[in-house]
């Protein structure tokens, strides 16, 4: 108690503490502002979740804290204090000034090779930290995966970590992209598994490789038919139990069969299309782990990057 009370002496937990300098963008279910604490001077994120009107905004956000007060990792976002108000629940998180959709952006979508695997190997080495600890990110995007100017790499945005459904829309309505969403999630699989983020692994690999989405569809059924016509239409053999699967009978698709994948990624070294190959597997038992990821050949020419223990 005492030390709750000298930590709020300080200013901790308290929304005084803190200056919003300018709106960052919409959540899934929530608002995040620039902001500085008047403790440090330092730039923070304020991620701000409105409690009257979202019914499901207490649980998902207080599921949000609970997670990230207990990971502690280079490539996962810090956050560093909570503010609870009647009116809202306030997150304050590590401010890094970029994301990979606009680095992306701004190197005109054509990423040096070596930034590439740096990259990669830091989101891997996030999520391996998470996986260990039965958590799944569940919504990896370009988006979600925060910047410095140091180039580190950072998991952001675990709101949706352990909710048992993936919304389609944001709190503000906007539609929720379907492009790094797993097959099988489209298909209409509840049980989830680690797995889940591996296929998000790979299309992000894809998309820093190409500079463009691998499989950029609107509806389920386009995504699904982008995702076929590239891997290959699944079979008893690729995907076991797949022809049993309602959703998938009922759309009827074609047989595609599996492409090169160097045709579609031609910087991608021989190495690197393995592992994406492996990244993009549709039977969720064989497709590769984060940490058997990290082992892959594809990172042993990795240079300028710092190994401290995953």
């Amino acid at each position: 108690m005492s030390r709750r009370a000298s930590l709020s002496d300080i200013g901790f937990g308290k929304l005084e503490t803190y200056v919003k300098l300018g709106k960052l963008g919409e959540g899934t279910y929530a608002t995040v502002f620039k902001g500085r604490s008047k403790l440090t001077e330092n730039l923070v994120a304020l991620k701000e979740i409105r409690l009257e009107h979202e019914e499901g905004a207490p649980c998902t956000a207080i599921r949000e804290v609970s997670l990230l007060k207990n990971l502690k990792h280079a490539n996962i976002v810090t956050l560093h204090d909570i503010i609870h108000t009647e009116r809202s629940l306030t997150l304050v998180f590590e401010y890094l000034d970029s994301d990979l959709k606009q680095y992306l952006d701004n190197c005109g979508n054509l990423m040096c090779m070596n930034n590439v695997k740096i990259f990669m190997f830091q989101l891997l080495r996030g999520l391996s930290y998470c996986h260990k600890r039965k958590i799944l990110h569940r919504d990896l995007k370009p988006q979600n995966l925060l910047i410095n100017d140091k180039g580190e790499l950072k998991l952001a945005d675990f709101g949706l970590a352990r909710a048992k459904s993936v919304p389609t829309k944001t709190y503000s309505n906007e539609v929720v992209t379907l492009w790094y969403r797993p097959p099988e999630v489209l298909l209409g699989t509840t049980e989830y598994s680690t797995p889940i983020d591996m296929w998000g692994v790979g299309c992000i690999l894809f998309e820093m490789a190409t500079g463009r989405p691998m499989f950029p569809g609107s509806t389920v059924k386009e995504e699904l038919h982008l995702v076929f016509r590239l891997i290959g239409t699944p079979t008893e053999d690729s995907w076991p139990g797949i022809s049993n699967n309602d959703e998938f009978r009922s759309y009827m698709f074609s047989q595609y069969r599996p492409q090169p994948l160097i045709n579609h990624v031609p910087r991608l070294d021989s190495e690197g299309i393995d592992m994406l190959t492996a990244l993009l597997l549709y039977d969720t038992r064989t497709r590769v782990s984060a940490e058997a990821s990290l082992r892959h050949p594809y990172f042993l020419t990795l240079t300028n990057i710092s190994h401290p223990p995953p």
